[in-house]
């Protein structure tokens, strides 16, 4: 009993805590160091980048983690402010707090303490702190892209890579004799494109007395360097690359080009007059002396009749005002403009549509035509019909088409004739399956009727006369035909 009591008396006068000293050093502030200074020597040991280990932080919660991240940042921050407010305060006699480093983090880190913690803010929330840096992690790229890139590829490899699209660099193919394979190879895959690349990798770095003889002896890559030269325009280049194969007339051809990119009327007649003299064949030669004539006759066309609008002098140029002008225009609108300008005038004027028609020896057809499309848009019936008509060495007129009476009749329909005009020239086309569709495609009765009358055909005649108008001239003429 006497024990028991004593046992109690010592529990109740014992105790785990030692009184204050000075010299103590066991106090909370070196526990706190001590705990720190063990934390610090776990980094040493335990890789950063292990999943299977948890740093834990003052708090108790991951280091890591998003709550933990906003967590430090915040109590930093707000350490920092509460410590300069008490110094302001208490001036020189508070205490000094102990300053809390920033934690710099990045979004690695982020994401590895999400997967630990199951309650945590969102992450926009955490990003929306602007005094840290957050860093999203660096995907490293599939090992197959970096084939692109390669410098080990065979010139027939990088001709297959380009045709299927891939980026190849064709830099590393230094030597003449590497430049020579690659295009070899891009001529036997018969890829236009490819074969274009390679022709421009070469013109950039080869000279230019090497590039052409050696394209000299592959025609097909001669040819595709001649034609993208002439897409591009590199003028220069193509001449250079022609004279060196001697091909005069195609280097005349190419100079004449040059006339499409002067503006100047009078610039361009002087430089087609120029054009004369080169080296062309004895067809081009024509064609040339042909342009500079028209051009010349346009020049003089086009101050005349600029004149006589502007003066008022003339009834066709009140009555139908010119769109466009004559200048640089083609022989076959020159020669519509004269028709419907000039179509009276004397052979010996410029602007006669027969002078056109003898300078230029224009066919019969296209003269027929474009005259006829002229006389028929100004609708001059009779200058249409005189058009066709034509007299033999007894005196007997006879109308005559070289282009065919039923083209005649589409242009004149289309010119919205009359029916009496149309069902003129229906008559004379000379098939009679073509004149019966043309007949009744443009309600030409009269033609028609005549038709199956002369090919008694009575059954067409009748099923025909339900298709006109009750009362009127076609179906008494229809009964008139059926009663006989």
């Amino acid at each position: 009993m006497s024990r028991a009591r004593a046992d109690e008396e010592e529990y109740w006068h014992s105790s785990k805590f030692r009184a204050f000293t000075f010299d103590d050093e066991d106090d909370e502030l070196s526990q706190l160091k001590e705990s720190k200074r063990a934390v610090n020597s776990l980094r040493d040991i335990v890789d950063d980048d292990d999943d299977d280990l948890e740093r834990v932080s003052w708090s108790g919660e991951p280091v890591g983690s998003i709550s933990w991240s906003i967590k430090e940042t915040a109590s930093s921050s707000t350490s920092s402010l509460e410590g300069r407010d008490s110094s302001l305060q208490k001036g020189s006699s508070s205490y000094a707090a102990f300053p809390k480093q920033v934690s710099s983090y990045s979004l690695s880190s982020l994401f590895k303490g999400r997967n630990k913690l199951p309650s945590f803010q969102s992450l926009s929330d955490a990003l929306s702190d602007t005094g840290v840096k957050n860093y999203a992690p660096e995907l490293r790229r599939p090992k197959a892209e970096y084939k692109d890139y390669s410098n080990d590829w065979s010139p027939k490899d990088t001709v297959r890579r380009m045709q299927r699209g891939k980026v190849c660099s064709l830099e590393r193919f230094r030597s003449l004799q590497d430049k020579l394979v690659l295009l070899d190879e891009a001529v036997a895959g018969h890829d236009g494109n490819v074969i274009t690349a390679v022709l421009i990798f070469l013109k950039r770095t080869l000279r230019r007395e090497i590039l052409f003889r050696e394209l000299e002896v592959r025609q097909v890559a001669l040819c595709h360097l001649i034609h993208f030269l002439r897409e591009t325009g590199e003028q220069k280049l193509l001449l250079d690359l022609l004279r060196f194969l001697d091909r005069t007339e195609e280097v005349a051809l190419s100079q004449y080009r040059e006339h499409l990119n002067i503006q100047d009327v009078e610039k361009r007649r002087e430089f087609l007059k120029v054009c004369i003299g080169l080296p062309f064949s004895a067809e081009d030669i024509s064609h040339i002396q042909d342009h500079y004539t028209l051009l010349e006759r346009q020049i003089i066309i086009e101050a005349n009749d600029r004149h006589l609008e502007t003066a008022g002098q003339s009834e066709i140029f009140r009555k139908y005002p010119r769109k466009a002008s004559i200048l640089n225009m083609p022989l076959v609108t020159t020669l519509f403009y004269s028709c419907f300008y000039h179509y009276t005038e004397a052979e010996g004027t410029f602007s006669s549509p027969t002078n056109l028609k003898k300078t230029f020896k224009i066919p019969d057809k296209q003269y027929v035509l474009t005259a006829l499309a002229a006389r028929a848009k100004l609708r001059a019936w009779d200058d249409v019909d005189a058009l066709f008509t034509t007299k033999n060495w007894l005196g007997y007129t006879k109308k005559k088409a070289p282009i065919g009476f039923h083209r005649v009749v589409e242009i004149l329909q289309r010119n919205n004739a009359p029916v009496q005009v149309l069902q003129e020239y229906v008559r004379l086309v000379e098939d009679v399956e073509t004149r019966l569709n043309l007949a009744t495609k443009y309600k030409c009765h009269d033609v028609v009727i005549e038709t199956y009358r002369d090919l008694k055909d009575r059954i067409q005649l009748t099923a025909y006369k339900c298709k006109v108008e009750r009362g009127s001239a076609e179906e008494e003429k229809i009964n008139s035909i059926l009663n006989n």
